[in-house]
């Protein structure tokens, strides 16, 4: 092992995991270690793992098989478990049980003692622990490194204290705690200098931002101060609940000039009984009315959602309140999940499941609704010249096509030298596809 300094880390899930997985690469950088050019030969191999759906479960266990057979092959490599299901006790004790050659294994809440607990196990050779239930502040000044130069995730709180039904999160992340203001100002005030031009604010539910601290300063607030950061261009944040949406957020999008014109606000159903049964403390009505104030601060606002077909006691008549929602709110994309039962959770013991050939039905039918929506709307660019971030080499392959994202969050692929990635360029879309948008360089 101590030959061998390189690792790869392995990550499943949202933003914030995405985001944990640059700080945890950053900390073993300050180790002295750097990444490997494949997994099965690493020193260190972190799986970092997400536990929203049951099949990354299954996911992750599946990996820790194949992982087992590298420790056999390299028995002085080092295998290291984090993440949200680190933060439920049956999974740890599976684990401890049935997988106990795991080297380390740290929750969310314990990140920044990733160094320490590898120092431990390097020098005590046996396992090595740390979670937490709770923790009253966020670690600061912590290491990372970028996935781009030029755009970055910035942590601004971490937990949820929302409890909506059928979600783990609350359970993994712990509850909310908000980073100070000044602290967040400063790293994205160091990110500009560092030749970052886009920051994505990251929290589970951002809209409620320092109200569990007791802040003076709150989202909107935020977002205004952020604006005023000499080198940022652009400024993005996921994710928002629509129950927290007041008037001065939906000003934002009007007054703050680099605030991009997107919010992903999910809806989860249009029902609004099953909205009450989710815990999500809205209405039907009270959304449609929320997107249509952020379409008069913006109209040119694109709006993501969430939608979960099949929640327990979905009835034909919720479903249809979903569709009927679909068509008025017109989004412009909408991740779309079958219910998935997680233990642990108050949905979990519902009695009245839906039946999977019932929830994949309705499913079909969904996706083919926001599908057709989402191609209409993509086509209002075709013609339109769109200020574009480049990105660099496009995921859809090609010589020469690289890929960037328009102020709207729309993917845009175009032919461009790779070099220029990090710039903001004007692009004309030529054509409109379901997905994505092709461009020329203007």
């Amino acid at each position: 092992m101590a030959d061998n300094k390189t690792y790869f880390i392995q990550t499943y899930g949202c933003q914030m995991n995405e985001r944990d997985s640059e700080t945890i690469a950053g900390m073993l950088e300050q180790e002295g270690f750097v990444p490997a050019l494949e997994r099965d030969g690493a020193g260190v191999i972190v799986l970092n793992t997400c536990s929203v759906r049951e099949n990354a479960d299954n996911r992750f266990f599946g990996q820790l098989g194949v992982m087992k057979k590298i420790k056999e092959k390299n028995p002085d490599s080092i295998v290291a478990v984090c993440g949200c299901m680190m933060q439920q006790e049956p999974v740890i004790r599976k684990i401890r049980e049935k997988y106990n050659w795991v080297d380390i294994i740290f929750g969310t809440l314990n990140i920044d003692e990733f160094p320490s607990l590898l120092r431990r196990r390097l020098a005590e050779g046996r396992q090595a622990m740390s979670v937490s239930e709770a923790r009253e502040h966020i670690a600061e000044g912590l290491p990372s490194v970028r996935k781009y130069p030029f755009k970055s995730f910035v942590n601004i709180m971490n937990g949820c204290n929302n409890f909506c039904t059928y979600c783990i999160v609350p359970y993994t992340r712990g509850r909310e705690v908000s980073r100070q203001p000044e602290a967040i100002l400063e790293e994205i005030r160091s990110l500009a200098a560092d030749g970052v031009r886009e920051v994505t604010l990251l929290g589970q539910n951002v809209n409620s931002y320092g109200k569990a601290d007791r802040f003076d300063t709150d989202f909107a607030d935020l977002l205004y101060r952020v604006n005023e950061v000499d080198g940022i261009e652009r400024i993005r944040f996921m994710t928002s609940h629509p129950k927290d949406v007041p008037d001065r957020l939906i000003g934002a999008f009007r007054d703050c000039e680099k605030l991009c014109h997107h919010i992903h606000l999910p809806v989860q159903s249009g029902s609004s009984r099953l909205i009450k049964k989710m815990n999500r403390h809205y209405t039907k009505e009270g959304y449609l009315e929320t997107v249509a104030a952020l379409r008069e601060a913006a109209p040119d606002i694109a709006i993501t959602t969430d939608i979960i077909v099949g929640f327990p006691g979905e009835t034909e008549e919720d479903f249809e309140e979903t569709m009927d929602l679909v068509r008025k709110a017109q989004f412009d994309s909408a991740f779309t999940f079958l219910y998935s039962v997680r233990d642990g959770t108050p949905a979990a013991k519902y009695p009245d499941q839906v039946p999977e050939e019932v929830m994949h039905r309705r499913f079909d039918r969904l996706v083919e609704a926001l599908n057709a929506i989402t191609a209409e709307k993509n086509l209002a660019y075709q013609g339109r010249v769109e200020k574009i971030l480049i990105e660099g080499p496009s995921a859809r392959g090609g010589d020469g096509i690289c890929s960037g994202r328009t102020d709207t969050f729309k993917l845009v692929n175009f032919r461009c030298n790779p070099a220029r990635a990090g710039e903001l360029a004007d692009v004309r879309i030529t054509e409109a596809k379901t997905f994505s948008l092709f461009g020329e360089l203007v």
